[in-house]
């Protein structure tokens, strides 16, 4: 089963995945149980943080390197707009949840 959603972010097509280990680091980070944040993003009960958190961790989970990920997210998710990034985050969680769309 395929667990990584491929989206358009930032400068290009990117693959994003939470691999165990990047929950782990998730769940550190937001002080949450990776269920308790997927609800929260359902019900739109999310810090801002967590959105971000959620698109760097799925890149560095995807295969990019953590300095690249972090200046990805410094220049494309910092300051923009949440409907754009909440979409990009939920797509990421959602593929770790129960895989891609239509699989």
């Amino acid at each position: 089963m395929n667990l990584n959603h491929t989206a358009f972010f930032g400068d290009g097509e990117h693959t994003f995945a939470l691999t165990d280990d990047m929950i782990a680091e998730l769940e550190r980070i937001t002080d949450l149980g990776i269920g308790a944040l997927y609800r929260n993003f359902a019900y739109a009960h999310f810090k801002l943080a967590d959105l971000i958190e959620v698109i760097r961790l799925g890149l560095i989970g995807g295969g990019i390197a953590p300095e690249r990920a972090a200046q990805l997210v410094d220049t494309y998710a910092r300051n923009q707009r949440i409907e754009d990034l909440l979409p990009l985050a939920t797509g990421i969680l959602d593929a770790r949840w129960g895989g891609p769309a239509g699989a």
